[in-house]
């Protein structure tokens, strides 16, 4: 046998031809028509319409309304005047022990004091936020305010 000679076992396969002239005529398998007769047709899948009904879940979550600066427990003059005694030194601790005000999540609470009702006795503010009329009604009544 020589190199000329040599055939192969299997012929090459010719490619089939699509549409007119091949083995299949006229519209060569792709009915009549339509998005799935035409060349390079596409069909959007149906995955992609179910994610699209979804709703979107956008934002800081359910409780958006919620605001991120842990907010004041407002305190007003006239229940420290019912509640605290003369030369008394309000701080968050010392609030706490009076049970005037309880702690939130194991923290000390962020206090202000507010100017509503008046004041008599003479107390110390100490590492408490104060509003302009409750600082005035405290330094008029005797007391002092420290930030």
């Amino acid at each position: 046998m020589q190199l000329h000679n040599i055939k192969r076992n299997k012929p090459n396969k010719k490619p089939s031809r699509v549409a007119r002239g091949g083995k299949r005529g006229k519209t060569s398998g792709r009915g009549h028509k339509g998005q799935m007769a035409r060349a390079g047709r596409k069909v959007r899948p149906e995955m992609r319409d179910i994610i699209k009904k979804l709703p979107k879940l956008r934002g800081r979550g359910k409780n958006s309304n919620k605001g991120y600066k842990p907010a004041f427990i407002p305190l007003n003059l006239s229940t420290l005047d019912k509640v605290l005694s003369d030369g008394f030194v309000a701080t968050p601790k010392s609030l706490v022990e009076a049970k005037i005000v309880s702690m939130k999540k194991g923290k000390l609470p962020l206090v202000k004091i507010l100017g509503t009702g008046e004041i008599t006795k003479k107390i110390t503010i100490e590492g408490i936020a104060t509003s302009e009329t409750a600082k005035s009604k405290i330094e008029k009544a005797g007391g002092k305010v420290t930030a």
